[in-house]
């Protein structure tokens, strides 16, 4: 092959690979020609109304489901025992991915493997096997009627997106890419030795790469309270970090580095045949070369326990099909760029995924509880006309406080408990420090989710980092090396409009799940 089209096809693998790294699992990259027939190919649509239109890359939205698969077939076998019954397996992963018209945004809906939804009836491309319709079925059981298309089919009929293509890697395409590209650093609040995945970190900044790299993203046990949602979250922070160190980096202007990636992952890649084309691929790359890991977006979906099994989620549906209407009308859901605490474009609907209040601030209007938290001192909530402005439904005066500096700059506990009482929370005190860490969070127990929820609009502190815990009663201010000065946290992007999520340019770490 001649000088000028080895490059050509090393700049398409660069502008793939920047969708690829910072909006997907990290694992999608095509290489030269030479190593273009590595990649499997399968179908994009399984479903009775098949594939669509092919999308007009140069000016339309884009929208790619990105696979993980569990199969222990081959290499992958160590992982767990293997079935040859199972076929393509169940998807470890799911992602839907948006990239906007005007090739600015990339948005990442996580998809939890729990969810209960309806698979449509798919025919195996292979076989020929019909699998009839499956009502209130596991998502992720989806891939193994027939292959990637079944799942492509499932997600189109329940988000009502068009689905274009579908990106699918296995267990070493995430070994060998994090490998590859020097490590990936994550961060953990405390000591991690899950005995299920293998994961074993210290409290702090770890880079991660190989089999941890693998064992971070796949742990149920280490994280929140050992669900899907936790799994997800530390996903979604595991990508925005790799996203950041590849920018960082100059990766995607390195071409033997770029060289190096393809070569260890294309041999562990699916995709649907027309993203193997060459023209695609060329007007993909145009598309994301250049978007800021600002408006890049990883969004949980909105979901809450099944009714009918508390181990199943099932769709919140208001705010699930409000998020679905933002991904077929091209829409944006990362914050403004200029907006400072109490910015207008908050909103108090729970949209989190997780039954938490997404922006309710001081003032929002919350439901009384009755187990001694927020509304303790209660003023009546809704809107008090005569002062133009909702009135809170809690008293911060007797709200449960503590200010943990965890920043490593002295007396900043003693600082910040005195700007909280300035703001009328008379009960705010520091606590005894813990070991520095990275990133300033928010902690609540049952009852005080709104309280959380004001302070971290008054301190500018991300939602990625509001989180409930069961290590303190009432709400922590754990101070990170972030916030050693200053009486708001400085502004980064972010998710909006009430979505549980990250955007790429954040930094954020994970909650223990040992409650």
């Amino acid at each position: 092959m001649g000088r000028g089209p080895r490059l050509l096809w090393l700049k398409i693998v660069a502008g793939v690979l920047a969708l690829a790294l910072a909006a997907g699992v990290g694992v999608v990259v095509f290489k030269i020609v030479g190593l273009r027939d590595s990649i499997t190919t399968t179908p994009l649509n399984l479903g009775t109304g098949g594939p669509g239109l092919p999308v007009d890359l140069s000016r339309d939205p884009v929208q790619i489901l990105v696979l993980g698969t569990d199969t222990r077939d081959g290499t992958d076998g160590k992982y767990g025992s293997n079935d040859s019954s199972a076929g393509w397996g169940k998807s470890d992963v799911m992602m839907l991915l948006n990239m906007s018209a005007d090739r600015k945004r990339v948005t990442v809906v996580s998809l939890p493997r729990d969810l209960l939804t309806t698979i449509p009836s798919c025919t195996d491309p292979e076989t020929g096997q019909v699998y009839p319709e499956q009502q209130s079925a596991q998502l992720n059981a989806a891939l193994s009627y027939g292959g990637p298309g079944c799942t492509v089919a499932a997600v189109n009929e329940m988000t009502g997106v068009e689905i274009d293509h579908f990106m699918m890697a296995d267990f070493n395409a995430v070994k060998e890419l994090s490998t590859v590209i020097g490590g990936v650093d994550v961060c953990v609040n405390e000591p991690i030795n899950d005995s299920y995945s293998k994961l074993k970190l210290p409290a702090g900044v770890s880079s991660v790469q190989g089999e941890q790299a693998l064992a971070f993203l796949r742990t149920r046990h280490s994280f929140g309270d050992g669900g899907d949602r936790g799994r997800i979250r530390a996903q979604q922070s595991f990508l925005a970090s790799m996203a950041r160190k590849i920018q960082s980096e100059g990766t995607l202007t390195n071409v033997p580095r770029l060289y190096s990636i393809a070569e260890a992952v294309v041999s562990n890649l699916t995709v649907d045949e027309g993203l193997a084309e060459i023209p695609r691929l060329l007007a993909l790359a145009d598309r994301v070369k250049a978007v800021d890991l600002g408006k890049v977006a990883f969004v949980s979906l909105p979901t809450q326990a099944s009714p009918v099994d508390g181990n199943r989620l099932v769709l919140d549906e208001e705010p699930a099909q409000e998020l679905f209407k933002i991904l077929r009308e091209d829409g944006d859901v990362t914050a403004p760029e200029v907006n400072t605490a109490g910015s207008s474009d908050a909103q108090s609907t729970d949209k989190a995924g997780d039954g938490s209040t997404a922006d309710a601030g001081a003032g929002a209007s919350t439901p009384a509880t009755d187990d001694g938290g927020a509304d303790a001192g209660a003023t009546t909530p809704g809107n008090d006309p005569a002062a133009g402005q909702d009135v809170p439904a809690f008293d911060p005066a007797v709200q449960p406080v503590q200010v943990v500096n965890a920043s490593g700059a002295a007396d900043r506990g003693e600082e910040l408990s005195k700007q909280l009482h300035a703001l009328g929370y008379l009960l705010a005190a520091p606590v005894a420090g813990e070991a520095d860490r990275t990133t300033t969070q928010l902690y609540y127990s049952a009852g005080f989710e709104e309280v959380a929820q004001s302070l971290a609009k008054e301190l500018n502190v991300p939602q990625a980092n509001v989180l409930v815990s069961g290590d303190y009663y009432g709400v922590a201010l754990s101070v990170g090396q972030d916030f050693t000065s200053g009486k708001q946290l400085a502004k980064t992007g972010g998710v909006s409009g009430g979505f549980k999520g990250q955007t790429a340019d954040q930094v954020t770490c994970q909650q223990s799940g040992a409650f």
